[in-house]
């Protein structure tokens, strides 16, 4: 696959981060804020619906043919092209003050996840891919540097990344999870995206999550695979779609989904 078949859509997502970039940031940390509970009583914001919608109408105007899918609205569109988008991952931290959130834009083609970018503003970061043509991260484009994930080879000497611990009994693999941060070189819980673009940047070995939504993790699966890593459930489903997630290194891979499996009994 030659990456300039993506070159475009990958310069529309920059756009479209920018766009989204001065909604979130003239928010961010604003004393007037409206934060509302969603029927599953997780927080969404203002923000979070502005931004959707600018990417939406953005999209409508230079992708009418695709399809998109988001968080905040119902997925439009029935093309094999499909957009999926998460206008800010981490609103718990963005609600709060804390800088550890982005703007998710990938593009699935075929079920394939094609091209991924994750925006980081308060973070002053991005990372991007398109299929063929690797991963990077920087400000823009034009100010970047190619980024590939560590070498690490041993469970012992790896270093993970997770979210909640609750999550991980909820799902039926507490203990299995236990037992492996006790096993491992390292954990720390960073979380959300962050702990994706950590493991293809190869600061960190392996994260993974024992529920998300596709929307959480489409944008991250080319960016992750680009930089030379593996992005499956934790069942081994490639790709975004089996409601859960393990991003490795690759040569770690096999050896987590072992250690992850849900427990006995």
């Amino acid at each position: 696959m030659d990456p300039s078949d993506y070159a475009d859509d990958l310069r529309l997502a920059h756009v479209l981060a920018d766009q989204v970039e001065r909604i979130t940031m003239d928010r961010f940390r604003s004393s007037d804020l409206v934060v509302e509970s969603k029927p599953d009583l997780t927080p969404v914001t203002e923000a979070d619906r502005d931004c959707e919608s600018a990417i939406r109408s953005q999209l409508a105007r230079a992708r009418s043919r695709d399809a998109v899918i988001g968080e905040e609205f119902e997925p439009t569109g029935h093309s094999q092209r499909q957009w999926i988008i998460d206008p800010i991952d981490g609103t718990k931290n963005y609600v709060r003050g804390v800088p550890v959130w982005a703007t998710l834009i990938g593009l699935v083609e075929d079920g394939e996840c094609v091209m991924g970018l994750v925006a980081a503003p308060a973070l002053g970061r991005r990372w991007w891919a398109a299929k063929g043509g690797g991963a990077w991260t920087g400000r823009s484009l034009s100010k970047a540097e190619q980024i590939n994930v560590s070498k690490v080879g041993r469970v012992e000497d790896s270093s993970f990344s997770y979210s909640s611990i609750d999550g991980w009994r909820q799902e039926g693999r507490g203990m299995s999870f236990l037992r492996l941060t006790s096993e491992v070189w390292r954990t720390r819980a960073y979380g959300d995206f962050w702990s994706y673009m950590l493991v293809a940047e190869g600061a960190v070995d392996a994260a993974a999550e024992p529920e998300l939504a596709v929307y959480d993790m489409a944008a991250l699966v080319a960016i992750v695979t680009e930089a030379g890593g593996r992005f499956t459930s934790l069942e081994g489903e490639t790709g975004p779609w089996g409601g859960n997630a393990l991003a490795s290194n690759g040569l770690l891979h096999d050896a987590y989904l072992e250690r992850l499996a849900r427990d006995a009994g």
